[in-house]
C-alpha cells in the first residue's frame, strides 16, 4: 500500500527507468516506419495575447512568430499541397502550451514547429557585440548552464489559470519531473536532432545567418509532443538590426523559405528509411 505521494513519485520514476533501459536494448528509437507516411505539419506560433513573449525597441515576438508562421503555412500550401498544415493560432490569442502538443497529437502530426524570437538579458540597451542569429532547440537532456532558454520559454505555464493541473504540478527545479518529461521525448529525440541539422543548415548555408546550432533544452511545448518537434529561435529581437530583419518583408520570406525546404529535405529522408 502508497503511504504518500513520496512514495507514489519513487514507483512511477522506478517504472520509467525500467522503459527506458528495456527500449534502449531494442532498436525502437525511431518510430514504426508506417508513422513516416509524411501528411501533417503543425505550425505553431509562439506566445500570443497576454503573453507577449520577448520585445524589442517597438516591437513583440507574439507578432512576430504569427507573421512567420502565417507565411510558412502560405509557402506550405502552395509547394507542399499534399500535406496538411495545421496552425496552433492564426490570431493574436494566448494558447496554453499544452493545448498547442495536443492540438499536433490529436491529429497525428508528423512534424511539430514552435516558432520564436530569442532575446539576450541587457534588453534593447545598445552594447557591442550583441548577440544575434538563429538557434534550434529539441528537447532532451539539459545540462545547468543550458537552462536559461527552457526557463524563459517555460515561464509561461504561470500565465495560465489552470497550470497546476495542466502540468501536473510541473517545476523545473524538481528532478523528478524533469525525469518524467525527457523519458516521454526519447524516442522521437533522432528526428528531431536531423530535422534541427536540415534547419540550421538552410538558415546558414542560404540566408547566411549566424547560428548558435542545434542544442537541446528541457522546453514544456516540445515535451508534450508526441512527434519529432523543433522550437526555431528565429533571432535576437532585442537587436536592433536583428529586430528590424524579423520584422521585414524579406526577412521574413526568407525564414519561412528555409523552413519549408528543410521540411521538403526533411519528408525525402524519412520516407527513404
Amino acid at each position: 500500500m502508497i503511504k504518500d505521494t513520496k512514495q507514489l513519485k519513487v514507483l512511477i520514476l522506478l517504472s520509467l527507468f525500467l522503459f527506458f533501459i528495456l527500449t534502449s536494448f531494442t532498436n525502437d528509437d525511431d518510430p514504426p516506419k508506417s508513422s513516416f507516411k509524411f501528411k501533417t505539419v503543425v505550425i505553431d506560433a509562439g506566445h500570443g495575447g497576454k503573453d507577449p513573449g520577448a520585445h524589442g525597441s517597438y516591437s513583440f515576438e507574439k507578432n512576430v512568430t504569427l507573421a512567420i508562421a502565417k507565411k510558412v503555412e502560405r509557402l506550405l500550401k502552395k509547394d507542399m499541397q499534399d500535406v496538411n498544415v495545421v496552425m496552433t493560432r492564426t490570431t493574436d490569442k494566448f494558447v496554453e502550451l499544452n493545448k498547442r502538443a495536443e492540438i499536433a497529437n490529436q491529429i497525428n502530426a508528423n512534424l511539430f514547429i514552435s516558432i520564436h524570437c530569442n532575446s539576450s538579458p541587457e534588453g534593447t540597451a545598445k552594447i557591442a557585440h550583441k548577440e544575434k542569429g538563429v538557434m534550434l532547440l529539441v528537447y532532451g537532456f539539459h545540462r545547468k548552464e543550458e537552462q536559461i532558454e527552457a526557463l524563459r520559454e517555460n515561464s509561461a505555464i504561470y500565465i495560465e489559470k489552470d497550470y497546476k493541473k495542466n502540468y501536473a504540478g510541473y517545476d523545473e527545479k524538481d528532478p523528478a519531473s524533469m525525469i518524467i518529461l525527457n523519458t516521454f521525448m526519447q524516442k522521437y529525440r533522432k528526428q528531431s536532432v536531423l530535422f534541427g541539422d536540415l534547419l540550421n543548415d538552410q538558415f546558414k548555408n542560404n540566408d547566411d545567418r549566424k547560428s548558435r546550432g542545434v542544442k537541446e533544452q528541457g522546453l514544456l511545448v516540445l515535451a508534450h509532443s508526441a512527434m519529432p518537434a523543433v522550437l526555431i529561435e528565429t533571432g535576437y529581437i532585442n537587436n536592433a538590426s536583428e529586430e528590424k530583419y524579423l520584422n521585414s518583408e524579406d526577412g521574413q520570406n526568407a525564414i519561412a523559405a528555409s523552413i519549408v525546404r528543410a521540411i521538403k529535405i526533411y519528408r525525402k529522408e524519412i520516407n527513404a528509411r
